[in-house]
């Protein structure tokens, strides 16, 4: 279904390069009968303008949140027929294709993060911007919360979280803040979060880069979704998957998830034919080809509409469906 005006989440819900995301997967989806996996189904923005331009296609929707795969469900109205629901973190990508009743597809398409859903409702926790409990589960019947790890991981452990996920250089003061507010009481109030990180962080530092919560409440978010390891999981699935011609398109917001998306993509297109040989030799040739020149952002214009769009970092890859004769742009 098409977004219009009387969708009750068009005016909440914007995907993100959704014009680049259809022309890089438009040779797929013309495809007669193509099947093009929408890992992070989300609120279905993206998977919609697909169904939507492709009458002929059909999207394995994955997504680990059963409030987002009905809510899709609800957009998507009559076009809900031509998808897959799947109740599944995005590195289940085998048991996914096998509920579909296929091997492999045509495409992928992962918009990594946390969703405009999640964002967006209170009660999730995942916002600075707003007090709430302290959850960010994605999948709210699984799992530990955030309140989980802030009042029971040891200060070693705290400090690696916030350092690692969030590339917080901070990170011991403001772990040493939390172990000092758990023992008075428990913490889990994001507002009361947000006031101790930026209480544990020198004045200087607190005058540039936004909110100074911002580092910690993404690598609390990692950490409880597990989010790099099923990136990791994920990735070398969906290349296995995808058909000679098939394309996958994966957009990321910040620094951890595209450097694994980067080293991902680099070591698929790269001849690995050993340095001390003349010439390529076709079994070590690259399987895959890049779409895009290093990490493609959104436009001005997009950001100016659409804020969340700032920090999107777009890639792209093909796999070949032969190797690559010599002098030929892979």
């Amino acid at each position: 279904m098409a977004e219009d005006e009387e969708s009750p989440y068009a005016a909440i819900h914007v995907p993100v390069l959704l014009d680049r995301c259809l022309e890089l997967l438009a040779p797929v989806l013309s495809r007669p009968s193509a099947v093009v996996v929408d890992g992070t189904l989300g609120l279905g923005g993206h998977t919609a303008a697909m169904l939507a331009a492709h009458p002929d296609a059909t999207v394995i929707g994955i997504d680990r949140d059963p409030d987002a795969l009905r809510r899709a469900a609800e957009r998507l109205g009559p076009d809900a027929a031509r998808v897959h629901f799947v109740h599944a973190v995005y590195d289940r990508v085998p048991d996914a294709l096998a509920q579909a009743g296929v091997s492999s597809v045509d495409g992928f398409l992962f918009d990594l993060g946390v969703s405009s859903l999640q964002l967006d409702e209170d009660d999730r926790g995942f916002s600075y911007a707003r007090d709430a409990p302290l959850d960010m589960r994605m999948d709210t019947s699984r799992g530990i919360t955030a309140a989980d790890v802030l009042n029971t991981y040891t200060h070693g452990d705290l400090a690696r979280v916030l350092r690692t996920y969030g590339e917080e250089k901070f990170a011991p003061r403001i772990a040493s803040a939390i172990l000092r507010e758990r023992e008075r009481t428990p913490l889990n109030s994001s507002a009361r979060l947000v006031e101790l990180v930026r209480d544990a962080i020198p004045a200087a530092a607190r005058r540039t880069g936004g909110n100074p919560a911002k580092r910690t409440f993404q690598a609390l978010r990692i950490e409880v979704n597990g989010e790099l390891d099923a990136l990791r999981g994920a990735l070398p699935a969906a290349l296995d998957a995808v058909r000679p011609g098939g394309r996958i398109v994966v957009m990321s917001y910040q620094s951890l998830e595209d450097r694994l998306v980067k080293q991902a993509f680099a070591e698929v297109t790269r001849d690995r034919t050993p340095a001390d040989l003349p010439v390529p030799l076709p079994e070590y040739g690259p399987s895959f080809r890049n779409l895009t020149r290093g990490a493609e952002v959104a436009s001005p214009a997009e950001i100016a509409e659409n804020p969340r769009a700032a920090s999107v970092r777009l890639r792209a890859v093909e796999r070949l469906s032969k190797v690559p004769n010599e002098g030929e742009v892979t």
